[in-house]
């Protein structure tokens, strides 16, 4: 069987489906091991391998891979806002800084001891999924720390600086009008990294999110 022509299957979106898309993001990750088949890298039926769903820099120690070839799977995601969404963690192998930062804001959000990546796969794993299905967790929009990803009635909207920012592959574009402060909206982003969030991590956003 042949390869597929064009980009691979292997974007990421805010609630975690994967598609095809030539645009670049910041960062790489995965969902535990190898969810393609390597002879047509193309995706199997298979959405993770285990609860380990992390989210990874572009390069690490001069290594080179082939993507979506006998490994696992690689994911590409716009920036940390879309991964952190799509239920991923940073990684503490390549992004270890950030892992460590995370861990300790995590902690401080939930006011219990800094956790481990497996305590923190499990429960992120709860409250991503219910079964195979994408769990929301509706929120009052007022209460959302920046970084934090709802569903908008045109597709995916993050919060910063007060701002309402519209997600496509490309980039984050600013909405001129979106829901009140006081309404209820469909959160993508899970509770503890939301929790993260409001404990002070500071995500990586796509430069399309800067004023």
């Amino acid at each position: 069987m042949n390869a597929p022509v064009g980009p691979l299957r292997n974007r990421v979106d805010p609630f975690g489906d994967i598609a095809a898309h030539p645009a670049r993001g910041l960062l790489m990750g995965n969902r535990g091991g190898r969810i393609h088949d390597p002879r047509t890298r193309t995706l199997t039926g298979r959405a993770w391998v285990s609860r380990q769903w992390i989210c990874c820099a572009l390069t690490f120690r001069d290594r080179r891979r082939a993507v979506m070839g006998e490994g696992y799977t690689e994911l590409f995601f716009l920036d940390e806002v879309v991964a952190f969404a799509a239920g991923h963690r940073p990684c503490f192998q390549c992004r270890r800084a950030a892992a460590d930062a995370f861990a300790a804001a995590w902690a401080k959000g939930a006011g219990t001891l800094s956790p481990g990546a497996g305590e923190m796969d499990r429960r992120l794993h709860a409250e991503r999924l219910i079964g195979t299905r994408r769990r929301r967790h509706p929120l009052r929009l007022g209460t959302l720390p920046d970084g934090a990803v709802f569903v908008g009635e045109e597709g995916p909207v993050a919060v910063k600086d007060g701002r309402l920012l519209r997600w496509s592959f490309n980039g984050w574009n600013e909405m001129s009008s979106g829901p009140g402060l006081e309404e209820t909206v469909q959160v993508l982003t899970p509770p503890s990294i939301l929790g993260a969030l409001v404990g002070g991590y500071q995500p990586l956003w796509h430069p399309s999110a800067m004023v």
